[in-house]
């Protein structure tokens, strides 16, 4: 009975955390066979857990939604990192997630264990977070969820979206994911006007309802889609690009480059290549310069140039510098007595 009551728990947990299962796989997960299931589900059932199964090959077992659903499961490890998730999430650039991340962790010590609820007080108890004020580029979490669903559901989404200078346009997308840097959300999706993905901000998406159809999802443009994206805000949104090697290893480089500002790839123990863009050669040659790395230009040639006349710039305002007469903190010039007595500017 412990067994039987322990594997209903562990097919609760798989129907809660996947959209469908089918049989074959839930009795493989399981270690059990395909009757087995069968009768587990029924058994969900007489329990009050709505689980939906549809019939054919391409059929499979979904839990449905309803107001007597019972308390999600989590187990030890999923429980702690659900509160570690909340006690960051603040962080993350959804608008008002702070108030609501608070409401629901205090929720969830409610309902947890004796033992776990120590370890998440602990955690709250010793953790303090550096919260800033409100941000401009906050994505509202309905919106978020709304782009959520439709990647889940593969249905067409239909926006209204403001660009970099204000400017609005409308959609229509194929959306394939989310993908969330340090300080924004991203919606990578195919985009039917143009023929090509795109990349677009989550906070300048306003969703225009109604969406679909639905859509045989395509083949993503890059295995590794945050890679992807953050090549396209740091580098392809730009006019002027550039490889630069930087004479500091990897991870050094990395506490100063967050991936919305380039990608970074190892070249060696102590180099690595940064891709990059900027508005411009001329404020390239500044971006590179504060990053405080020494480094070496590998493209463009224009980059060199820049540069070249940079610190020709710089030598010049050096050389004025070394012969102009020394200034006092108001302004004026200092002056030095002659030998004969009259005052001289120094």
């Amino acid at each position: 009975m412990l067994e039987t009551s322990a594997r209903l728990l562990r097919l609760l947990s798989l129907l809660q955390a996947h959209r469908e299962w089918s049989g074959a796989d839930l009795a493989d997960r399981l270690g059990v066979s395909a009757r087995t299931v069968r009768r587990d589900v029924d058994r969900l059932r007489e329990l009050g857990y709505p689980v939906n199964a549809s019939p054919g090959t391409g059929g499979g077992y979904q839990l449905g939604a309803g107001a007597e659903l019972p308390p999600l499961l989590l187990d030890d490890e999923e429980a702690v990192a659900v509160a570690v998730g909340l006690r960051t999430a603040a962080g993350q650039g959804v608008e008002g997630i702070g108030e609501s991340s608070v409401r629901a962790l205090a929720k969830l010590e409610q309902v947890l264990p004796d033992r776990l609820r120590r370890r998440v007080g602990a955690l709250n108890a010793f953790t303090v977070p550096m919260l800033g004020g409100p941000r401009a580029d906050a994505v509202d979490p309905v919106v978020l969820t709304e782009l959520a669903h439709l990647c889940r559901d593969a249905e067409r989404l239909r926006f209204e979206y403001r660009g970099h200078d204000g400017t609005r346009t409308r959609r229509t997308v194929e959306p394939h994911r989310l993908v969330c840097s340090e300080r924004r959300w991203y919606l990578v999706a195919w985009d039917l006007d143009r023929a090509d993905w795109r990349t677009f901000r989550a906070d300048r998406i306003t969703p225009a309802p109604p969406h679909g159809p639905r859509f045989v999802p395509r083949e993503p443009p890059a295995g590794d889609l945050a890679a992807y994206v953050s090549r396209g805000v740091s580098t392809r949104a730009y006019a002027s690009h550039a490889v630069i090697r930087l004479l500091v290893p990897v991870e050094e480089a990395a506490e100063r480059i967050p991936p919305t500002v380039g990608t970074l790839e190892e070249e060696g123990p102590d180099r690595c290549l940064l891709r990059t863009g900027a508005p411009s050669l001329d404020g390239m040659v500044v971006h590179v310069m504060l990053l405080g790395f020494e480094f070496e230009v590998l493209e463009p040639d224009g980059l060199l140039d820049a540069i070249r006349a940079a610190q020709g710039r710089l030598a010049r305002s050096l050389a004025r510098a070394a012969t102009s007469p020394p200034r006092t903190p108001d302004g004026s010039c200092r002056t030095r007595a002659t030998p004969n007595g009259s005052g001289a500017a120094s």
